[in-house]
């Protein structure tokens, strides 16, 4: 569907319209929708224009732009998606994953205040806009190491480990650096998992669907979907192969669960969160520390397999009901 979506008369029938700017990660969610007969619409915004001044289409819009969009060639598609969610929010439309969630989604640092406000342990971090302070940030940390990231990004982009602060001078000032879109680079306290991994909790319409445990050994930049899979699905190096992506049995009776999930809960309430993931690490003491908040989440079908679950399923599930509740309650005239 065009990106010239707005129409003044004849509406289309109430669908699921999809918001994203990358098909390769929409194709699983339109097959899950398409064999439960859930009618939908593929939104891309990675390029086109919008009608402001015109009605539209009635449904629900879910909205799954990606923090990383500048990656593939769509620089300005969350800020085209900013104002296509205003607009549909002017118009009452039902939006998951509104403008909060954007705003959210294209920032760790909104997502850092945002998680602390719930109670959650985050990483200490410093942003900076120069390469001059991005090297003195690394004093802040009593010369323990620190990582770098991207304040907008996805994927683990521009993440990169220092020791000491003359390795990170000369590769802030280096051709090899990359600033963040957005010009803010973060440093941020180094936190060492024992085991190399990190955990991230899936949401879907602020239920907890499951938690799965990411093996990080082969680097930073890991995105669960299918089509970023690693080449090697499973680390050698262990005595037991280990998967890259493994769902976690009972994660939300455990303890750390039964600790973290409320909260996170609670971030996803006061930010307009509908469906989202949280990415932890746990320390050598074995305090969890959240460092990113995903609103474009993508699922990894090898490691769903194995544990009998599909998160696709459950979304789609849920943005059927969703769409016959907005049905049921009777839709919006157009104006």
């Amino acid at each position: 569907m065009p990106v010239s979506y707005a129409v003044s008369a004849g509406l289309p029938a109430p669908a699921v319209h999809v918001i994203h700017e990358n098909p390769d990660w929409t194709a699983p969610l339109f097959a899950a929708l398409e064999s439960r007969g859930i009618p939908y619409r593929d939104w891309n915004l990675g390029s086109g224009e919008l009608a402001a001044f015109e009605t539209a289409p009635q449904g629900v819009f879910y909205n799954r732009m990606s923090a990383s969009s500048h990656t593939r060639g769509n620089r300005y598609a969350p800020e085209m998606t900013a104002g296509v969610l205003a607009w549909l929010e002017a118009q009452g439309r039902r939006t998951l994953n509104g403008r909060a969630a954007l705003n959210l989604e294209i920032s760790k640092l909104v997502q850092y205040a945002a998680l602390r406000r719930a109670g959650l342990a985050v990483p200490d971090t410093v942003a900076a806009t120069t390469a001059d302070g991005v090297t003195e940030a690394f004093s802040r940390f009593d010369g323990k190491p620190v990582i770098t990231k991207h304040n907008r990004a996805g994927k683990g982009l521009g993440v990169q480990l220092f020791r000491g602060r003359k390795a990170l001078s000369d590769y802030v000032n280096g051709a090899d650096f990359e600033p963040s879109v957005d010009g803010i680079t973060l440093v941020q306290r180094y936190i060492a998992a024992p085991d190399q991994t990190i955990t991230r909790v899936e949401f879907i319409g602020r239920k907890l669907a499951y938690a799965v445990r990411v093996d990080t050994s082969n680097g930073f930049e890991l995105c669960p979907a299918d089509v970023c899979a690693l080449d090697a699905s499973t680390c050698m190096a262990d005595a037991e192969p280990r998967f890259a992506f493994e769902v976690i049995d009972g994660f939300g009776e455990s303890a750390l669960g039964a600790s973290l999930v409320p909260r996170m809960q609670a971030v996803m309430a006061s930010e307009g969160l509908d469906v989202a993931a949280f990415e932890f690490i746990l320390d050598a003491d074995g305090t969890p520390y959240v460092y990113d908040v995903n609103t474009n989440t993508n699922y990894n079908s090898d490691a769903e397999a194995r544990a009998g679950v599909s998160a696709m399923g459950l979304l789609a599930d849920h943005l059927g009901a969703e769409l016959a509740a907005v049905s049921g309650r009777g839709l919006k005239a157009a104006s």
